[in-house]
């Protein structure tokens, strides 16, 4: 089983997950992801995941995955029969984001504020350009193929100098997108994981924190979000930057080594509440 701490007990946590699902599901249905398709998903989920609680290979019969999920053993067999899922890393999607992670933290290829510097095509050895941050990422893709699919996308456009300009808008992949839907997934599951070790007693706790207020006038939410925004931006681009910084001119770890993933993000909502009704 998990070394994590005894999570609560079941009957409590049914308020709670009615109302995280909430959101996800009003996504799918708006989507016409139907019930019986996602009730599949999650009884294979649920019993992929029991198996994994139990440490032991030999342990994991289908009888006891049975009593764990309380899915039948016919159905347990048929599930364990599916060929395990595909790696959900799109390519495009780590290109994408290592390299605008590098345009906004690298200081040769932006200033002091971490604002992305305008980029000439090509340069000079040693001197910042499109075709060096692409070339120090890699070398399987041309500089010039990245340039033309990030133009078609608008994440760069091309000023009177002929430089790559990154956009601002580009920082937030466009809705609907294979990388929307990856980050989608990645950053609601580890904040997920986070929340859920917390729950269960975690030592030490995950940083899982927010400045919350109900009852706000329409002004003073829109200066806190605005505030919120800002303040995130630097934070992120000091981050990313230090990150960089000790990573620069390190060697790439021989195979085997241990390593960590870390994904550090925020969040904010706002929404419009339901005024409280008056009592007579």
């Amino acid at each position: 089983m998990s070394d994590l701490p005894a999570p609560p007990a079941a009957p409590a946590l049914l308020r709670p997950l009615a109302r995280l699902l909430r959101p996800l599901l009003r996504l799918m249905i708006r989507a016409g992801l139907t019930w019986p398709v996602f009730a599949d998903l999650v009884r294979g989920l649920y019993v992929q995941v029991a198996a994994e609680e139990i440490a032991s290979a030999a342990a994991r019969t289908d009888s006891r995955l049975s009593l764990m999920t309380g899915v039948h053993r016919k159905e347990i067999r048929r599930l364990r029969e599916q060929p395990p899922e595909a790696p959900d890393l799109p390519p495009v999607v780590t290109l994408h984001s290592q390299l605008v992670a590098r345009w906004l933290g690298l200081p040769a290829f932006s200033d002091a504020a971490g604002r992305p510097l305008p980029l000439p095509r090509t340069s000079a050895a040693g001197e910042p350009s499109f075709d060096a941050l692409v070339s120090a990422v890699t070398r399987d893709v041309r500089p010039r193929a990245v340039l033309d699919e990030w133009l078609a996308q608008g994440v760069v456009r091309l000023d009177a100098g002929d430089r790559a300009v990154l956009q601002e808008a580009a920082f937030v992949p466009r809705p609907g997108t294979e990388a929307q839907l990856h980050y989608f997934a990645r950053n609601l599951h580890d904040h997920l994981a986070a929340a859920t070790a917390n729950v269960a007693g975690a030592q030490p706790a995950f940083l899982e924190r927010a400045v919350h207020y109900d009852g706000l006038p329409p002004a003073i939410a829109e200066r806190m979000e605005a505030l919120g925004r800002a303040a995130v931006d630097r934070m992120l681009v000091e981050v990313n930057r230090e990150v960089l910084a000790m990573l620069d001119g390190q060697p790439e770890p021989p195979p085997g080594t241990p390593t960590r993933r870390v994904n550090l993000g925020v969040y904010l909502y706002t929404e419009a509440e339901t005024p409280p009704e008056r009592r007579g």
